[in-house]
């Protein structure tokens, strides 16, 4: 999982930059102010955000301390899904209980979740083999990370001229992407939580979040380099490819490890039906 880990965790740490560079939460992905604007010693609590990804993030870039990064990290993106928790009331609020309001809401708090799931691959990677707890660490970082892009294409194919506005310009018929990509992100999600073809769709989801990278999230940072979130949506992506990357090797590793134990397995019913023969 090393180039995903290196990937997440250096994505990771450029985020609690941002945060500090401007001495504020990313509205984006982190809403601190959905219940209340101007939270007292909000630039101070940005200071702490952005310290803790820092050393969230290069704690798992070593192995010694993989396990207490990948907990670290885990804890402030979780932090940050809870924040999107009271959109559900403001914005339905604002803009009535709508469908379109309900997802767009449930994908914020999913974008976040996403990112906890490398944590549990990493937890699930460095605990003994004949841990329960191993096991369930698994299944829960395939579902943390499978639902997420459950979430963005339902969002997708709901809000259609939304999604349609993050089309480039250049780029002809823009709903049809957007209804394109939003099948994708559905498919790739299912493929995950149900673990049919799960490598490819995560690679495939991988693939397609880093051509949004260079088509959606880069050139809004050339024209804005002074707006924090044109630099947090290029971050995000760059953390969710890692995301997802960890998950393929770890997959990999896992379907590896169980052909070798089945391999040792029927090699000692043999040995043993050639004892009885004898």
């Amino acid at each position: 999982m090393k180039i995903g880990v290196w990937l997440y965790g250096w994505a990771t740490i450029i985020t609690g930059i941002l945060d500090i560079i401007w001495g504020d939460f990313e509205a984006s992905h982190q809403p601190i102010d959905t219940l209340v604007k101007h939270v007292p010693g909000q630039q101070v609590l940005a200071y702490l955000a952005g310290l803790w990804l820092i050393a969230a993030g290069l704690a798992i870039l070593w192995r010694r301390t993989e396990r207490i990064g990948a907990a670290a990290s885990a804890l402030i993106y979780l932090i940050f899904a809870l924040l999107w928790l009271p959109r559900f009331y403001t914005a339905t609020h604002t803009f009535g209980l709508k469908v379109g309001v309900l997802i767009f809401v449930l994908g914020g708090v999913a974008a976040q979740v996403m990112f906890i799931a490398p944590a549990a691959f990493v937890y699930a990677t460095t605990e003994s083999p004949d841990s329960v707890w191993r096991e369930r660490a698994a299944v829960a970082g395939r579902w943390m990370l499978g639902l997420p892009p459950v979430t963005f294409g339902l969002g997708h194919l709901i809000n259609l001229s939304a999604y349609g506005r993050f089309v480039p310009h250049w780029v002809p018929f823009p709903y049809f992407w957007v209804v394109l990509t939003g099948i994708a992100f559905l498919l790739a999600g299912l493929a995950i939580v149900t673990g049919i073809q799960d490598v490819l769709a995560a690679t495939l989801l991988a693939l397609m979040l880093l051509v949004f990278e260079f088509t959606v999230e880069i050139p809004p940072v050339f024209v804005r380099v002074h707006s924090q979130p044109a630099w947090g949506g290029a971050v995000y992506n760059l953390t969710a490819i890692g995301a997802c990357w960890i998950f393929v090797k770890f997959a990999l590793s896992r379907r590896q490890e169980d052909v070798r134990t089945s391999g040792v397995s029927e090699q000692g019913t043999i040995s043993r039906l050639g004892s009885v023969q004898v």
